[in-house]
């Protein structure tokens, strides 16, 4: 998309992105009254042609006015008022002559679902079995029916599917009527409560069904035929999450989830998640062909309650434009922590929300493509551009720091609140707050204006003299927002730290006067993580603070001064040589399953990606070192093992990883990985273990091997698969790229860095997720020179809103790592 035409190039068309003015005005025009869409998926098995019509009732505030549909699929017929229109122009269906009640039928035809935008079929390698589903975010469902795609034309959608006789149909709306259709069956659904045209999905095929009752809901969970297994595996606590999620939200929000079917599709061939209303859509790849681990099952656990959460924040009350996309994704994201350690076993979330998701936040805050929470959107190429981490992690954190201002009972009955208010309707940021503020006594306007209207992090810093302690607090621009946070005082004692102290301090200026035991070991600034802010150790303990970070006491406060530790290191002021002992540190004592693995992938990351090469391979064995220790526990061998198979120094230590691996087949194709790396022939390896994976996406296995091969001839076969092909699944990846820019192939990477660089005005073109997947994911970390960045700066100018941002993020990352190897 180019900045200055807020355009995508497709389907043959310049397709124009709605812009916030056009959406006012069609809103102030418009009652959209009903949809009723039928779909036909009869000609999937064996081709893949699919055929929508879209017929929207919907009345017009005044008679006589033009506006226009929202259409980029092929057109077969379009009528308004029984009257043929002609074809759409830029994605744009012109409606003129309008009455007060009006009906638009539109049919369109997607030719090849295979590729198409919106939707997929999808052919399970295992058995041949085809699947299809629709992905409808921002920008989208115009691809494959004709629609009014904004977010405040809320409408209640009918939909009527016609599929093959032995598919299972599934959409947002659940007991459908199911009729004989000559050899194939027809359903029809019930409709919906006012939807937007983002909420909505079809998902259909052979589908293996479990359910059961939970929360007074019938729950249900579905997977492709081949993944019957590993669903059976983890039903019992996808259930149990799914049950608790509901309850928990019931009660804090002040309102039950009201449709009482609530089902969850694992998907072949989809990229990530949808909070679609009653029938989320997850990529199968969160059914872990391996046993999950404890931290997968941590990080999966907020994944379900997020996509949970979203049937209120943004389904049931839905932000009126772009600009609040916040009210959606970092409410859910902070609402998946809050449940997760308030009702689920996974009690460590917030520590693990920071061990991960939140430490990615600090460092794209800290960058180019930071803005505030809330922030003007001209068009919706725009808004979709906001999906990032100041939206969900950093919008998650401002909300706990919310929840710890005001207080968590306030903060729930002002939930409350806003949703008996707003719900099936839309909502701003002013009456969320206006909500909240209604049961506190605090002045959120203040808050408001500097947590969500104000890019950047604030700095927080321990000084002391002669008068005693000081908490400076820097903001972005001066002023540091006004927060709640506590120090954390430390004495060494039988063999670790003890908090002598918790002071709370309330930050309403530069500098606050801090009454703290003087003497102590270490003082640990924003311990509890109460807010979101860059944080320093005092002058005296800053050299020790790497060492004494294993001494804490708890996996939060441990967590919290990795963070300290690795915002020093993306700032320059701190070496990977730190970083690293502060990682394994704390992997050597940690308690929480769910830090471990987190904590040890970022030691192995730094060692690997951050390291001078002067030093790569002495961290690089430290890490090594600590992978070989924590496998002695059974409790945690797997993840010491995947972290040792990245780090394994030659081919004897691999072997010791095969032997130990035994049946794990995951762990088999980590240390093939490996042992190409280190320039060992795998094929008959590969073709051994390939026979026995019964995964249906083994291939992406091979594929990974064949990518760590530092061989030109190999990585060119890779990139064209990659590139040219783009079979390999987008969950899947980024484990390919991953192997494909190994440490120390930089000449070998080189000539594919330039092949990057002419493939980044094409990426524009790949559509919405696949463009974000690929820019992120396919974006060089070895083999670039000084100039990579000053050139992915030019060619950022001129790409759609996604990819720019993603380019420019992930460039910011690479500088910042090839500072710390210098």
């Amino acid at each position: 998309m180019s900045p200055e035409t807020g355009s995508w190039e497709g389907a043959g068309m310049a397709v124009l992105s709605l812009t916030r003015a056009e959406a006012e005005e069609r809103a102030r025009l418009l009652t959209i009254q009903r949809y009723d869409v039928a779909v036909d998926l009869t000609g999937l098995p064996t081709g893949t042609r699919v055929v929508c019509t879209s017929t929207i009732a919907f009345g017009c505030h005044e008679p006589g006015a033009t506006t226009f549909a929202d259409c980029v699929a092929e057109i077969e017929s379009a009528t308004l008022n029984g009257a043929a229109l002609p074809g759409a122009v830029d994605g744009r269906i012109v409606l003129s002559g309008l009455a007060a009640d009006n009906v638009l039928e539109v049919t369109t035809v997607i030719a090849d679902s295979t590729s198409a935008q919106g939707v997929r079929k999808a052919v399970d390698p295992a058995d041949g079995r085809v699947y299809f589903w629709t992905d409808l975010p921002p920008d989208v469902t115009r691809y494959v029916w004709a629609c009014f795609d904004q977010p405040d034309l809320k409408a209640p959608h009918a939909f009527t599917v016609t599929a093959p006789a032995e598919w299972l149909v599934l959409t947002n709306s659940g007991d459908p009527a199911v009729e004989s259709a000559g050899e194939a069956r027809r359903w029809t659904f019930p409709p919906t409560p006012p939807l937007s045209t983002y909420n909505l999905v079809i998902n259909a095929g052979p589908y293996y069904e479990l359910r059961r009752e939970g929360a007074g809901h019938d729950l249900g969970l579905f997977a492709r035929q081949s993944l019957a297994p590993i669903l059976d595996r983890d039903a019992d606590e996808l259930f149990t999450l799914t049950t608790q999620g509901h309850e928990f939200f019931a009660e804090v929000f002040g309102m039950p989830f009201p449709q009482r079917k609530y089902d969850q599709v694992f998907a072949p061939e989809f990229a990530g998640a949808m909070e679609n209303y009653g029938c989320i859509t997850w990529m199968d790849w969160f059914l872990r062909r391996s046993t999950p681990t404890k931290a997968e099952w941590d990080l999966f656990s907020r994944y379900l309650l997020h996509e949970l959460a979203h049937q209120w924040f943004g389904n049931i009350v839905t932000m009126r434009w772009w600009d609040d996309l916040w009210l959606n994704e970092a409410f859910a994201e902070f609402a998946s922590n809050w449940a997760a350690v308030r009702v689920t076993s996974y009690s460590d979330a917030w520590a693990a929300h920071l061990a991960g998701e939140k430490l990615k936040a600090y460092l794209v805050d800290q960058g180019p493509t930071t803005h505030p929470i809330r922030q003007p959107v001209n068009d919706v190429a725009e808004g979709a551009a906001t999906f990032d981490a100041i939206t969900y992690p950093k919008g998650a954190s401002v909300l706990q720091q919310l929840m710890t201002y005001v207080g968590e009972t306030p903060f729930s009955q002002g939930l409350t609140k806003y949703f008996a208010e707003h719900a099936w309707s839309n909502a701003t940021l002013e009456d969320l707050i206006t909500a909240i503020a209604g049961e506190t006594d605090r002045d959120l306007t203040r808050w408001s204006a500097g947590w969500l209207d104000e890019a950047g992090t604030d700095r927080l810093t321990l000084e002391q003299d002669d008068d005693g302690w000081t908490l400076v607090a820097e903001g972005p621009n001066g002023e540091p927002r006004p927060q709640v946070l506590a120090v954390g005082v430390y004495q060494r004692g039988a063999g670790a730290l003890e908090r002598i102290a918790l002071v709370e301090v309330e930050v309403t200026g530069r500098r606050t006067p801090l009454e703290l035991p003087a003497g102590a070991d270490l003082y640990l600034v924003n311990d509890d993580d109460l807010t979101f802010a860059s944080t320093r150790p005092d002058a005296n303990t800053r050299d020790g603070f790497f060492e004494d970070a294993a001494g804490l006491p708890t996996p939060l406060s441990r967590a919290v001064a990795v963070a300290t530790a690795w915002d020093m290191l993306i700032t320059g002021e701190a070496t990977a040589g730190e970083a690293v002992r502060c990682l394994t540190g704390v992997v050597t004592v940690e308690t929480s399953e769910s830090l471990i693995e987190p904590h040890l992938n970022r030691a192995v990351d730094v060692a690997l990606l951050w390291s001078p090469e002067s030093v790569r391979d002495e961290l690089v064995a430290e890490v090594a070192a600590s992978c070989r220790a924590l496998a002695a526990n059974p409790r945690l061998r797997k993840v010491a093992l995947r972290g040792f198979a990245r780090t394994a120094a030659d081919l004897d230590s691999v072997a010791w990883l095969q032997s130990e691996a035994g049946d794990d087949v995951d762990l088999q194709w980590r240390a093939l990985i490996r042992k190409a790396q280190l320039k060992a022939d795998t094929t008959a390896e590969v073709r051994a273990l390939l026979a026995r994976d019964q995964d249906p996406e083994a291939w992406v296995s091979e594929l990974t091997v064949r990518a760590a091969i530092p061989e030109h001839d190999e990585k060119q076969a890779v990139w064209e698969r990659l590139v040219n092909d783009q079979d390999v699944p987008l969950g899947s990846l980024h484990q390919v790229t991953a192997a494909f820019w190994s440490p120390g192939q930089d000449e070998l990477l080189k000539p594919f860095v330039a092949k990057f660089l002419e493939l980044v005005p094409e990426i524009s073109t790949w559509g919405q997720m696949a463009a974000t997947t690929y820019t992120r994911t396919l974006i060089p970390v070895f083999g670039v020179d000084e100039g990579f960045a000053e050139k992915i700066q030019a060619l950022a100018a001129d790409a759609e809103p996604v990819v720019r941002a993603n380019l420019l993020e992930k460039t910011d990352l690479l500088t910042r790592m090839l500072r710390a190897r210098a």
